[in-house]
Protein backbone atom coordinates (compact mmCIF):
# COMPACT_ATOMS: atom_id res chain seq x y z
CA UNK A 1 0.00 0.00 0.00
CA UNK A 2 1.43 3.36 -0.88
CA UNK A 3 1.26 5.59 2.25
CA UNK A 4 0.34 9.37 2.45
CA UNK A 5 2.98 11.30 3.44
CA UNK A 6 2.81 13.89 6.51
CA UNK A 7 5.27 16.59 6.23
CA UNK A 8 6.32 17.94 9.93
CA UNK A 9 8.03 21.47 10.71
CA UNK A 10 9.57 21.41 13.80
CA UNK A 11 10.02 24.74 15.46
CA UNK A 12 12.68 24.19 18.19
CA UNK A 13 15.52 21.71 18.48
CA UNK A 14 16.03 21.20 22.61
CA UNK A 15 14.49 18.20 24.88
CA UNK A 16 11.17 18.30 23.55
CA UNK A 17 12.03 18.69 20.13
CA UNK A 18 14.29 15.12 20.25
CA UNK A 19 11.14 12.98 22.31
CA UNK A 20 8.89 14.31 19.04
CA UNK A 21 11.57 13.56 16.62
CA UNK A 22 12.37 10.17 17.97
CA UNK A 23 8.30 9.45 17.98
CA UNK A 24 8.21 10.19 14.25
CA UNK A 25 11.01 8.15 13.45
CA UNK A 26 9.63 4.93 15.09
CA UNK A 27 6.18 5.47 14.74
CA UNK A 28 6.44 3.22 10.99
CA UNK A 29 8.09 0.38 12.74
CA UNK A 30 5.82 -0.50 14.90
CA UNK A 31 2.68 0.80 13.66
CA UNK A 32 0.04 -0.08 10.68
CA UNK A 33 -1.07 3.40 9.45
CA UNK A 34 -2.30 5.11 6.52
CA UNK A 35 0.15 8.05 6.61
CA UNK A 36 3.99 8.10 7.45
CA UNK A 37 5.79 10.70 9.04
CA UNK A 38 8.49 12.99 6.77
CA UNK A 39 10.74 15.01 8.82
CA UNK A 40 10.76 18.08 6.51
CA UNK A 41 12.53 21.24 7.86
CA UNK A 42 13.65 21.76 11.60
CA UNK A 43 13.34 25.62 13.07
CA UNK A 44 15.96 26.96 15.73
CA UNK A 45 17.58 30.36 16.89
CA UNK A 46 21.28 29.23 15.85
CA UNK A 47 21.22 27.54 12.09
CA UNK A 48 24.82 25.46 13.61
CA UNK A 49 22.67 24.25 16.12
CA UNK A 50 19.76 23.46 13.97
CA UNK A 51 21.93 21.55 11.45
CA UNK A 52 23.67 19.40 13.62
CA UNK A 53 19.74 18.54 14.84
CA UNK A 54 18.62 17.83 11.83
CA UNK A 55 21.92 15.58 10.62
CA UNK A 56 21.28 13.62 14.10
CA UNK A 57 17.38 13.27 13.28
CA UNK A 58 17.13 13.38 9.47
CA UNK A 59 15.28 16.80 9.13
CA UNK A 60 16.01 17.79 5.29
CA UNK A 61 15.89 21.50 5.51
CA UNK A 62 16.86 23.79 8.42
CA UNK A 63 15.50 27.42 8.89
CA UNK A 64 16.20 29.98 11.24
CA UNK A 65 12.47 32.04 10.92
CA UNK A 66 9.83 29.92 11.81
CA UNK A 67 7.41 32.14 9.83
CA UNK A 68 9.43 30.69 6.93
CA UNK A 69 8.41 27.18 8.18
CA UNK A 70 4.53 28.12 8.58
CA UNK A 71 4.50 28.94 5.48
CA UNK A 72 6.33 26.60 3.07
CA UNK A 73 2.99 24.68 1.38
CA UNK A 74 5.21 21.50 1.52
CA UNK A 75 4.74 21.82 5.38
CA UNK A 76 1.69 19.71 6.97
CA UNK A 77 2.39 19.97 10.44
CA UNK A 78 3.89 21.70 12.78
CA UNK A 79 5.50 20.89 16.31
CA UNK A 80 5.98 23.89 18.49
CA UNK A 81 8.61 22.92 21.12
CA UNK A 82 9.66 25.88 22.43
CA UNK A 83 9.38 27.89 25.69
CA UNK A 84 5.80 28.51 26.59
CA UNK A 85 5.78 32.27 25.34
CA UNK A 86 6.21 31.61 22.02
CA UNK A 87 3.11 29.00 21.78
CA UNK A 88 0.32 31.35 21.00
CA UNK A 89 2.23 33.36 18.07
CA UNK A 90 3.37 30.39 16.51
CA UNK A 91 -0.23 27.75 17.04
CA UNK A 92 -2.07 30.68 15.85
CA UNK A 93 -0.09 31.15 12.75
CA UNK A 94 0.29 28.08 11.93
CA UNK A 95 -3.58 27.58 12.33
CA UNK A 96 -4.24 30.52 9.91
CA UNK A 97 -1.99 29.30 7.37
CA UNK A 98 -4.05 25.72 7.93
CA UNK A 99 -1.11 23.61 8.95
CA UNK A 100 -2.29 21.06 11.70
CA UNK A 101 -0.39 21.82 15.20
CA UNK A 102 1.20 19.98 17.88
CA UNK A 103 1.84 22.31 20.94
CA UNK A 104 4.17 21.04 24.21
CA UNK A 105 2.29 21.71 27.36
CA UNK A 106 1.32 23.93 29.15
CA UNK A 107 -0.30 24.98 26.15
CA UNK A 108 0.22 29.02 26.88
CA UNK A 109 1.32 31.25 29.00
CA UNK A 110 -2.25 31.82 30.12
CA UNK A 111 -6.14 31.15 30.07
CA UNK A 112 -6.43 33.49 27.19
CA UNK A 113 -3.57 33.03 25.19
CA UNK A 114 -4.55 29.42 25.51
CA UNK A 115 -8.86 30.42 24.52
CA UNK A 116 -6.91 32.25 21.54
CA UNK A 117 -4.95 28.98 20.16
CA UNK A 118 -8.13 26.91 20.70
CA UNK A 119 -10.53 29.51 18.82
CA UNK A 120 -7.99 29.10 16.23
CA UNK A 121 -7.61 25.68 15.35
CA UNK A 122 -11.01 25.23 15.62
CA UNK A 123 -11.65 27.71 13.68
CA UNK A 124 -9.18 26.75 10.97
CA UNK A 125 -10.43 22.95 11.56
CA UNK A 126 -7.25 21.74 11.44
CA UNK A 127 -6.14 18.98 13.39
CA UNK A 128 -4.54 19.26 16.95
CA UNK A 129 -3.24 17.95 19.83
CA UNK A 130 -1.86 19.36 23.44
CA UNK A 131 0.81 17.16 24.18
CA UNK A 132 0.16 15.87 27.73
CA UNK A 133 2.31 12.62 26.85
CA UNK A 134 1.53 10.45 30.15
CA UNK A 135 -2.13 9.60 28.80
CA UNK A 136 -0.75 7.21 26.66
CA UNK A 137 2.00 5.28 28.78
CA UNK A 138 0.17 1.60 28.96
CA UNK A 139 -0.26 1.43 32.24
CA UNK A 140 -1.82 4.84 32.90
CA UNK A 141 -3.99 4.48 29.88
CA UNK A 142 -5.11 0.88 31.42
CA UNK A 143 -5.95 3.15 34.46
CA UNK A 144 -8.51 5.20 32.65
CA UNK A 145 -10.33 2.25 31.13
CA UNK A 146 -10.63 0.58 34.99
CA UNK A 147 -11.91 3.78 35.96
CA UNK A 148 -14.44 4.18 32.99
CA UNK A 149 -15.62 0.20 33.51
CA UNK A 150 -16.95 1.28 37.08
CA UNK A 151 -14.72 -1.20 38.65
CA UNK A 152 -13.71 1.56 41.31
CA UNK A 153 -17.32 2.66 41.82
CA UNK A 154 -17.63 6.45 43.14
CA UNK A 155 -14.63 7.78 43.42
CA UNK A 156 -13.69 9.80 46.92
CA UNK A 157 -10.21 10.87 46.71
CA UNK A 158 -7.26 11.66 43.64
CA UNK A 159 -4.04 12.77 44.83
CA UNK A 160 -1.20 13.31 42.67
CA UNK A 161 2.54 14.79 43.27
CA UNK A 162 5.58 15.66 40.90
CA UNK A 163 8.73 16.23 42.51
CA UNK A 164 11.90 17.09 41.64
CA UNK A 165 15.02 18.80 43.33
CA UNK A 166 17.23 20.52 40.14
CA UNK A 167 16.79 23.80 41.31
CA UNK A 168 17.95 24.05 45.11
CA UNK A 169 21.07 25.96 44.62
CA UNK A 170 20.57 29.43 44.01
CA UNK A 171 23.78 29.38 41.51
CA UNK A 172 21.24 27.96 39.10
CA UNK A 173 20.15 31.29 36.90
CA UNK A 174 17.20 32.10 35.08
CA UNK A 175 16.42 32.78 31.66
CA UNK A 176 18.46 31.93 28.31
CA UNK A 177 18.11 28.58 26.40
CA UNK A 178 18.85 26.13 29.24
CA UNK A 179 17.11 27.40 32.22
CA UNK A 180 14.08 29.23 31.08
CA UNK A 181 11.70 27.57 33.13
CA UNK A 182 12.81 29.68 35.78
CA UNK A 183 12.40 32.78 33.88
CA UNK A 184 8.68 33.79 34.46
CA UNK A 185 8.09 36.39 31.33
CA UNK A 186 9.36 32.84 29.09
CA UNK A 187 7.55 30.04 31.42
CA UNK A 188 4.66 31.70 32.66
CA UNK A 189 4.87 30.23 35.71
CA UNK A 190 7.04 27.86 37.56
CA UNK A 191 5.97 23.77 38.70
CA UNK A 192 2.04 24.43 37.98
CA UNK A 193 2.94 25.28 34.37
CA UNK A 194 5.74 22.88 34.38
CA UNK A 195 4.92 19.52 36.43
CA UNK A 196 1.26 20.20 38.00
CA UNK A 197 -0.31 20.96 34.54
CA UNK A 198 0.61 16.73 33.73
CA UNK A 199 -0.98 16.00 37.25
CA UNK A 200 -3.91 18.54 36.04
CA UNK A 201 -4.30 16.91 32.88
CA UNK A 202 -4.29 13.34 34.23
CA UNK A 203 -6.76 14.10 36.78
CA UNK A 204 -9.16 16.05 34.16
CA UNK A 205 -9.32 12.95 31.93
CA UNK A 206 -9.06 10.08 34.85
CA UNK A 207 -12.04 12.12 36.98
CA UNK A 208 -13.61 14.50 35.50
CA UNK A 209 -13.77 18.76 35.81
CA UNK A 210 -12.70 20.25 38.97
CA UNK A 211 -15.10 22.77 40.19
CA UNK A 212 -12.90 24.68 42.71
CA UNK A 213 -9.49 24.94 44.24
CA UNK A 214 -7.49 26.36 47.02
CA UNK A 215 -3.36 26.93 46.84
CA UNK A 216 -0.43 28.00 48.56
CA UNK A 217 2.97 28.39 46.24
CA UNK A 218 6.53 29.47 47.52
CA UNK A 219 9.56 30.71 45.53
CA UNK A 220 12.54 29.59 47.93
CA UNK A 221 15.29 31.54 46.09
CA UNK A 222 14.06 34.92 45.53
CA UNK A 223 16.79 36.62 43.17
CA UNK A 224 18.65 34.66 40.73
CA UNK A 225 21.49 35.49 37.58
CA UNK A 226 19.72 36.45 34.33
CA UNK A 227 21.54 34.77 31.85
CA UNK A 228 21.40 37.23 29.24
CA UNK A 229 21.23 40.37 30.99
CA UNK A 230 24.22 38.98 33.72
CA UNK A 231 22.22 41.04 36.77
CA UNK A 232 20.93 40.06 39.85
CA UNK A 233 16.82 40.03 38.95
CA UNK A 234 13.46 39.17 41.17
CA UNK A 235 12.23 35.40 40.47
CA UNK A 236 8.62 35.38 39.46
CA UNK A 237 8.14 31.83 39.18
CA UNK A 238 6.66 29.13 41.83
CA UNK A 239 9.55 26.60 43.15
CA UNK A 240 6.42 24.68 44.79
CA UNK A 241 3.06 24.46 44.56
CA UNK A 242 0.36 22.49 46.99
CA UNK A 243 -3.20 22.71 46.17
CA UNK A 244 -6.60 20.87 47.37
CA UNK A 245 -9.67 21.34 44.94
CA UNK A 246 -13.35 19.46 44.77
CA UNK A 247 -14.08 17.11 41.07
CA UNK A 248 -17.77 17.70 39.74
CA UNK A 249 -18.38 14.02 41.06
CA UNK A 250 -18.08 15.18 44.43
CA UNK A 251 -14.06 13.65 45.19
CA UNK A 252 -11.44 15.36 46.87
CA UNK A 253 -8.29 16.03 45.25
CA UNK A 254 -4.52 16.70 47.02
CA UNK A 255 -2.26 17.97 44.11
CA UNK A 256 1.72 18.58 45.10
CA UNK A 257 5.11 19.58 42.98
CA UNK A 258 7.94 21.47 43.97
CA UNK A 259 12.03 21.17 42.46
CA UNK A 260 12.92 21.31 46.20
CA UNK A 261 12.37 17.54 46.78
CA UNK A 262 16.22 16.60 47.53
CA UNK A 263 16.55 12.74 46.14
CA UNK A 264 13.66 13.28 43.42
CA UNK A 265 14.43 13.62 39.82
CA UNK A 266 10.97 13.12 38.39
CA UNK A 267 9.02 11.54 41.25
CA UNK A 268 5.29 11.41 39.33
CA UNK A 269 2.78 9.43 41.21
CA UNK A 270 -1.28 9.23 41.21
CA UNK A 271 -3.61 7.67 43.59
CA UNK A 272 -7.48 7.24 43.16
CA UNK A 273 -9.60 5.39 46.12
CA UNK A 274 -12.81 4.49 45.35
CA UNK A 275 -16.37 2.61 46.40
CA UNK A 276 -14.82 -0.64 45.71
CA UNK A 277 -11.57 -0.02 44.74
CA UNK A 278 -8.20 1.80 44.57
CA UNK A 279 -5.44 2.47 41.64
CA UNK A 280 -1.85 3.99 41.95
CA UNK A 281 0.77 4.44 39.44
CA UNK A 282 4.62 5.64 40.37
CA UNK A 283 6.52 6.80 36.91
CA UNK A 284 9.40 5.38 38.58
CA UNK A 285 7.80 1.83 37.67
CA UNK A 286 6.24 3.54 34.71
CA UNK A 287 4.85 -0.73 33.55
CA UNK A 288 3.10 -1.27 36.76
CA UNK A 289 0.22 -0.68 37.86
CA UNK A 290 -1.29 -1.14 41.32
CA UNK A 291 -4.37 -1.95 42.06
CA UNK A 292 -6.61 -3.03 44.99
CA UNK A 293 -10.38 -4.48 44.66
CA UNK A 294 -12.20 -5.08 47.92
CA UNK A 295 -14.49 -7.44 45.88
CA UNK A 296 -11.61 -10.18 46.00
CA UNK A 297 -11.84 -12.82 48.99
CA UNK A 298 -11.44 -11.68 52.02
CA UNK A 299 -8.60 -13.80 52.42
CA UNK A 300 -6.87 -12.68 49.25
CA UNK A 301 -7.68 -9.18 49.52
CA UNK A 302 -4.69 -6.89 49.04
CA UNK A 303 -3.12 -4.68 46.47
CA UNK A 304 -1.53 -6.34 43.51
CA UNK A 305 0.86 -5.25 41.33
CA UNK A 306 0.02 -5.74 37.40
CA UNK A 307 2.97 -5.23 34.68
CA UNK A 308 1.01 -3.70 31.91
CA UNK A 309 2.98 -5.55 28.63
CA UNK A 310 0.56 -8.25 28.31
CA UNK A 311 -0.66 -8.19 24.74
CA UNK A 312 -4.16 -7.46 25.98
CA UNK A 313 -3.40 -4.18 27.56
CA UNK A 314 -3.00 -0.91 25.68
CA UNK A 315 -0.68 -0.22 23.26
CA UNK A 316 1.39 -3.21 24.07
CA UNK A 317 0.40 -5.75 21.39
CA UNK A 318 2.71 -3.48 18.62
CA UNK A 319 6.12 -4.09 20.95
CA UNK A 320 7.70 -6.85 22.33
CA UNK A 321 6.50 -10.05 23.59
CA UNK A 322 4.93 -10.30 27.34
CA UNK A 323 7.29 -9.01 29.92
CA UNK A 324 9.43 -7.00 28.33
CA UNK A 325 9.12 -3.35 29.54
CA UNK A 326 8.86 -0.07 27.36
CA UNK A 327 9.49 3.26 28.87
CA UNK A 328 9.14 6.77 28.89
CA UNK A 329 10.32 7.70 24.89
CA UNK A 330 7.54 5.00 23.90
CA UNK A 331 4.22 7.35 24.98
CA UNK A 332 5.49 9.80 22.30
CA UNK A 333 5.34 7.19 19.84
CA UNK A 334 1.61 6.21 20.89
CA UNK A 335 0.60 10.21 20.20
CA UNK A 336 2.32 9.99 16.88
CA UNK A 337 0.70 6.88 15.84
CA UNK A 338 -2.64 7.71 17.63
CA UNK A 339 -2.32 11.25 15.64
CA UNK A 340 -1.95 9.19 12.23
CA UNK A 341 -4.66 7.13 12.66
CA UNK A 342 -6.96 10.15 13.78
CA UNK A 343 -6.37 11.38 10.08
CA UNK A 344 -7.45 8.27 8.63
CA UNK A 345 -10.31 8.32 10.50
CA UNK A 346 -11.36 11.79 11.10
CA UNK A 347 -11.69 11.45 14.70
CA UNK A 348 -9.69 13.83 16.54
CA UNK A 349 -7.22 12.92 19.02
CA UNK A 350 -7.37 13.67 22.58
CA UNK A 351 -5.80 15.87 24.41
CA UNK A 352 -6.99 18.77 21.60
CA UNK A 353 -6.28 22.71 22.32
CA UNK A 354 -9.72 22.58 23.91
CA UNK A 355 -8.89 19.56 26.60
CA UNK A 356 -5.75 22.26 27.02
CA UNK A 357 -7.31 24.96 27.26
CA UNK A 358 -9.43 23.59 30.60
CA UNK A 359 -6.01 22.34 32.18
CA UNK A 360 -4.63 25.99 31.64
CA UNK A 361 -8.17 27.08 33.59
CA UNK A 362 -7.25 25.12 36.71
CA UNK A 363 -3.64 26.17 36.68
CA UNK A 364 -4.76 29.89 36.82
CA UNK A 365 -6.95 29.34 39.01
CA UNK A 366 -4.31 27.61 41.38
CA UNK A 367 -2.14 30.47 40.93
CA UNK A 368 -5.24 32.72 41.40
CA UNK A 369 -5.76 31.22 44.75
CA UNK A 370 -2.02 31.16 45.81
CA UNK A 371 -2.09 35.08 45.47
CA UNK A 372 -5.18 35.72 47.59
CA UNK A 373 -5.05 32.57 49.83
CA UNK A 374 -8.92 32.22 48.87
CA UNK A 375 -11.02 29.00 47.26
CA UNK A 376 -11.43 29.98 43.51
CA UNK A 377 -14.37 28.64 41.71
CA UNK A 378 -13.91 27.10 37.87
Amino acid sequence: MMKKKLNIGMIGYGFMARTHSNAWRRVDNFFDLEYTPVLKTVCGLVKEEAQAFADRWGYESVETDWRKVVEDKNIDLIEVCVPNNFHAVIAIAAAKAGKMVICEKPLALNVAQALEMTEAVEAAGVPNIASFNYRRIPAVTLAKNIIDSGKLGKIFHYRANFLQDWTISADVPQGGMATWRLDAKAAGSGVTGDLLAHCIDLALWQNGSISSVNAMTETFVKERKNVESGKMESVGIDDACTFFCRFDNGSLGNFEATRYARGHKALFTFEINGENGSIAWDLHDLQRLSFFDHNDSGLTRGWRSIHVTDGDHPYMSKWWVPGLSIGYEHSFVHQAADFLESLSTGKATCPTFRDGLETQKVCDAVLDSAKTGQWVNL
